[in-house]
């Protein structure tokens, strides 16, 4: 197992779905301040608190149901035709499912903050609250949603690393509990930091589009899928970590020549 952890490949993986995670983390916690700041002032902070480590929760749990259902890999269907042969299992309809809703979920989200960055925020700013529990309640359900995307991209970013599903499951908990505990030290500073840069979070989920076309792909891969007599290939991880590196750098560099533009005319 400590070679695993110590390779490359889970180095990567863990590097990059801890930056995801917190990146896809942003909302989840405008959402859960926006619930927090209409309890009394004395309640926020602890709200705050207790809603990041709920998510944390709901995410570990939710990774050891789909971790399961990924670990099915025996067929329960098979079709052959003269251009179509596959072999389905519920490890390929739930990576194929999953690749569906990131590429939805992804490109609905990237819309909605373009067309209309308020809209959540302010459906949430009309729900008044009378105590914590309701409060709690409400963070509970904003969490679940958000777990949801969260669990899919681990998946996705580890599905293949390991023969060993325990080793992946590990590796993804890792990641949920780091990015959840940097949330939790720096919410304010995250928070403020992507209102300054919206550009960090539409990278983020451009990423997920790619993330969900990789699961579509692994999907038809591990079901043996043949197209004409031609089956459908894996797409190695590395591919994958370089887009996103080389988008970061991009972004840098954006930063950079912004920050000294605004130096040169102030």
């Amino acid at each position: 197992m400590i070679d695993f952890f110590l390779s490359s490949d889970a180095i990567m993986a863990l590097l990059t779905l801890t930056f995801l995670e917190i990146i896809l983390g942003i909302d989840n916690i405008v959402f859960i301040s926006i619930i927090a700041n209409k309890l009394p002032e004395h309640q926020q902070s602890k709200a705050t608190k207790i809603g990041l480590i709920l998510a944390m929760v709901q995410r570990v749990v939710l990774l050891f149901f789909v971790s399961f259902l990924v670990g099915l890999k025996e067929p329960f269907y098979t079709f052959n035709s003269s251009w179509l042969q596959i072999a389905i299992s519920w490890q390929a309809v739930i990576l194929f499912v999953g690749g569906l809703f990131l590429i939805y979920k992804s490109t609905s989200e990237i819309h909605e903050k373009v067309e209309h960055p308020n809209h959540d925020q302010n459906q949430l700013n009309q729900k008044k609250l009378n105590s914590l529990s309701q409060g709690l309640v409400q963070i509970l359900i904003i969490d679940f949603i958000f777990s949801i995307d969260s669990i899919l991209t681990a998946v996705g970013m580890t599905n293949g690393l390991h023969p060993n599903n325990n080793y992946t499951l590990v590796l993804m908990i890792i990641a949920v509990v780091i990015s959840i505990i940097i949330m939790i030290a720096f919410a304010n500073p995250i928070r403020e930091f992507i209102k300054n840069h919206p550009s960090m979070q539409i990278l983020g989920l451009a990423f997920l589009i790619l993330i969900g076309f990789m699961l579509i792909t692994e999907a038809a891969h591990l079901s043996h899928t043949k197209f004409f007599g031609n089956e459908v290939g894996a797409i190695p991880k590395g591919y994958l970590y370089f887009a996103i590196a080389f988008s970061l750098f991009i972004e840098f560099l954006n930063f950079r020549i912004t920050k000294n533009t605004k130096k040169s005319q102030g």
